[in-house]
């Protein structure tokens, strides 16, 4: 089997940042010298770089989940954690990176040229971090944060400067090992190229890669032989030389007709349009500057065949060599043509203006929140989800064991606007809030949860906002026992009704005050009699 891969899907994932630390400094003379809790480490990064000793992506083939190591939590006495270490994985010169639907990230060229495929978590704060002149002592930390995970695909396309293409026993590889130092697997049957085959060729002063493609034939974009899993690593190619075998022993075939076959096969393939130019256009395979090899004229029926088919060829337009790679006929003719194309597109390249990215600046808008609020319904009942980078970040940071740690993440909310925005969407006491996606935190919103925590007097780690917390009525008990009020005041209601209808009582409150006097005063009168 092939030790050679050029398509992986690699899952990656950073480090997770370290807790921070909840310290108390203490000394002689000193029990309570305030908070000194130290951060936690950053997570490490997950890098993709181009190494030239690398050739191949067989090593994430065998092993494509990677991750980086996390980040250390943080310690008393200002001492920070440990960043986490950084996870290099070197890639061959040509790498794409994908996502799986194909859009694509980076391509890597060039020595060095890395890649941050997967972003290490933040560290969280400590104490000593989040102590203020309004909150002096602190009674908790901010958690590290999950770093980003992602699957992306690998594809390695080779830097050749000319391609090889031609139906399989072709001789592609035979010219390769002609032309260059390499020595690609050479035999006598159909299909004997698995991978594809670069080769360095000099060709007086320019000096150029070539690529041997392995074999393609009629309905290859349908999945028939090697299919089209070999043309990405021709996509860079300046030109291509067809190899057109003359010395076939086939009765049904002849250069002409598999000329024909190949052009149809790369008219289908369809070019990343990663590669194009500075027009912005692509330009597809077939579209390139192509260039005809004629071989196996060292033998009787090639030469023949050969001179049947070249003036065809050469009415067309191309320019035609015959060449042998076992007697090395044409082949200096044929090496000094690629590198007048190669040399051609190289100063047209350099010709071009650079590519400049222009940095976008994108200010922030006056009236931009950080957060939106989306409103749904759950139950038949309302549900308000709120949605921002910030929020998110500051609920996965906060420990919901520490009620002072709830209580902080409540003010923050309350300065961003939070509240003032759900009082602006209509929501009532009670309601179901939910920060974040399907994932997130959701929560019954009480507004009285204003800011100022750092004003209220409590222990640390303690809030008295929530000194009932664990006791706080459900919705459901909340509506309850708003039914039995209202049954309460209805019951009473009727009872007074049934007895003002029974004659127990007929006056106002205020006759009865007025007639009270008036007796007690006829009662003195008889007595004193």
């Amino acid at each position: 089997m092939a030790s050679f891969i050029d398509r992986v899907v690699l899952h990656v994932s950073g480090g997770t940042g370290g807790h921070g630390c909840v310290s108390v400094h203490r000394e002689k003379f000193k029990p309570l010298g305030g908070p000194d809790g130290g951060n936690g480490g950053n997570g490490g990064d997950v890098i993709l770089r181009v190494d030239s000793q690398t050739t191949t992506l067989l090593d994430y083939h065998h092993a494509p989940h990677r991750h980086a190591t996390n980040g250390g939590p943080g310690m008393g006495d200002w001492r920070g954690g440990k960043n986490g270490e950084t996870l290099i994985l070197p890639v061959p010169e040509g790498t794409v990176v994908k996502l799986k639907d194909g859009t694509v990230l980076a391509d890597l060229v060039g020595e060095g040229t890395e890649y941050i495929a997967a972003a290490g978590g933040i560290g969280g704060l400590g104490n000593a971090s989040l102590s203020s002149q309004k909150r002096r002592a602190p009674g908790f930390a901010l958690l590290g944060i999950e770093g980003t995970s992602s699957d992306v695909v690998l594809e390695l396309k080779s830097i050749a400067d000319i391609a090889l293409v031609g139906f399989p026993s072709a001789g592609k590889s035979s010219l390769v090992a002609a032309m260059s130092a390499a020595r690609p697997k050479i035999a006598d049957y159909p299909f004997t190229t698995l991978i594809p085959n670069l080769g360095v060729v000099q060709a007086g002063d320019v000096r150029f890669t070539i690529a041997d493609v392995p074999g393609l034939i009629e309905g290859a974009s349908e999945g028939k032989g090697l299919g089209h899993n070999f043309l990405r690593h021709v996509e860079r190619c300046a030109a291509l030389v067809h190899v057109l075998d003359c010395g076939t022993l086939e009765a049904d075939r002849d250069p002409l007709a598999d000329l024909a076959i190949i052009e149809a096969e790369l008219e289908k393939y369809s070019v990343d349009m990663s590669y194009a130019g500075a027009d912005g256009e692509v330009v597809p395979l077939n579209h390139r500057p192509r260039l005809i090899a004629l071989n196996k004229v060292d033998l009787p029926d090639g030469k023949d065949m050969a001179s049947f088919v070249r003036p065809d060829l050469e009415a067309r337009g191309y320019r035609v060599f015959e060449v042998s790679a076992t007697s090395h006929e044409g082949l200096r003719q044929l090496g000094f043509a690629m590198g007048e194309i190669v040399q051609a597109a190289r100063d047209t390249l350099a010709a071009a203006p650079p590519k400049v990215q222009p940095p976008v600046l994108r200010p922030r808008a006056v009236n931009e929140k950080g957060f939106t609020i989306r409103r749904e319904e759950k139950n038949l009942e309302p549900l308000f989800r709120i949605l921002g980078e910030k929020p998110v970040r500051w609920v996965k940071q906060t420990d919901f064991t520490n009620e002072e740690a709830i209580g902080y993440l409540a003010d923050r909310l309350a300065k961003l606007g939070v509240e003032n925005e759900l009082f602006k969407q209509g929501a009532t006491p009670g309601v179901m809030v939910v920060i974040g996606e399907d994932d997130g935190v959701v929560f019954d919103w009480e507004p009285t949860m204003m800011a100022g925590a750092e004003l209220l007097a409590a222990p640390r780690g303690t809030d008295v906002r929530f000194a009932d917390i664990g006791d706080r009525p459900t919705r459901g008990q909340k509506r309850d026992e708003q039914q039995e009020r209202k049954d309460a005041r209805a019951a009473a209601r009727a009872e007074l009704e049934a007895e003002r209808k029974a004659g127990i009582w007929t006056e106002s409150v205020t006759s009865r005050r007025v007639a009270k006097p008036l007796k007690e005063s006829a009662l003195d009168t008889e007595n004193e009699e």
